[in-house]
């Protein structure tokens, strides 16, 4: 049986979730990819108590994470049964609906009958009582939007989860109206979900402000862009890397020689920081208040070791940024 490290939270830093009570974890570690099938369960499980054992309270899923999905559910629910249940009440477990999961018209996207049964789904998929979050995975715009807002209401109502969130809303406006029919429900959105990083910066164009407007927490996921603000792609593409393989959001075209420039000289700059390039990445989006916490990716306990030094390092000169922005140049953002 594990047993958690007892100094795990002596050097995690912890911020408050939007006008919540509730505090996250500045690395948060998400189990997509590397939780299906094709994934060794000793190395999901090593993951997993490693990342507690730095103090890392959240890990992320969704009904669809795999491959095939579900299969990052069931994985960590028997991990969760053997491992980590003693410390229930030490964790935020979070899912997620909005994606493909079962035939027929009610296997996706935002309606009350699909929300409300793949919650149901997931959580005996989990084996958990509860969730500490449940989002909505992304808009659905055949769906009027009360309705799937007074889904996640009625989800929190039921017992079924203490807070909800949405992802990908990147649309400020959506996301405000979003905002808006909850805190009129009694059931304020807890958190926003959407990709940020040095090199996506969508949520720069409105949604951060709307977030910090209506007191909702940011996570980010993809902070380190699927592994390239990191040292995986300097040297080429690795047989075993993201780009070389089947993950949808990054292929070999995706490494350009612009790119690789670019990520040689944000390496500089990290190194000046003492830092490496990951936990430079996982700083910038950590600079800003709105967001509460970076949400993490790894295939291996090594890669959670490093990236959780970036937690209480989000400073940045006015220079330093300047220097990020000019490396970076609009060629290299989405």
């Amino acid at each position: 049986m594990y047993t958690a490290n007892a100094s795990r939270y002596g050097t995690m830093t912890y911020r408050r979730c939007g006008r919540s009570g509730l505090k996250l974890p500045e690395v948060s570690l998400g189990l997509w990819l590397n939780f299906g099938h094709a994934a060794t369960e000793q190395n999901a499980r090593d993951m997993l108590t490693a990342a507690f054992d730095l103090g890392v309270t959240h890990f992320d899923i969704a009904n669809n994470y795999g491959p095939p999905p579900g299969a990052a559910e069931s994985i960590f629910g028997r991990i969760f049964r053997s491992d980590l249940a003693p410390y229930r009440d030490e964790l935020i477990i979070s899912s997620k609906a909005g994606f493909g999961m079962w035939p027929g018209p009610y296997g996706d996207h935002g309606s009350r009958k699909y929300l409300v049964a793949s919650c149901d789904a997931s959580l005996k998929r989990t084996g958990l009582d509860y969730f500490d979050i449940f989002y909505h995975h992304r808009p659905d715009p055949e769906t009027p939007l009360e309705e799937t807002m007074a889904a996640l209401d009625y989800i929190v109502r039921s017992g079924k989860a203490l807070y909800i969130g949405i992802s990908n809303y990147y649309d400020a406006e959506q996301a405000r109206a979003a905002y808006k029919i909850l805190a009129g429900l009694g059931t304020p959105c807890l958190i926003h979900q959407p990709a940020y990083s040095i090199l996506s910066r969508r949520p720069e164009e409105g949604l951060l402000e709307a977030s910090e407007e209506y007191g909702v927490g940011v996570i980010c996921f993809s902070p380190l862009a699927g592994g390239r603000l990191t040292d995986r792609y300097l040297g080429g593409i690795p047989a075993d890397s993201r780009a070389a393989g089947p993950a949808p959001f990054l292929k070999t075209d995706d490494i350009t020689p612009e790119l690789l420039a670019a990520l040689r000289g944000l390496k500089e700059l990290a190194a000046q920081r003492s830092q490496t390039l990951a936990q430079m990445a996982l700083a910038w989006v950590l600079r800003s208040q709105t967001v509460t916490s970076a949400l993490i990716g790894a295939s291996r306990a090594s890669q959670i070791e490093e990236c959780v030094k970036a937690a209480g390092s989000a400073g940045f000169s006015d220079e330093e940024l300047k220097r990020i922005d000019a490396l970076i140049s609009p060629h290299n953002k989405k």
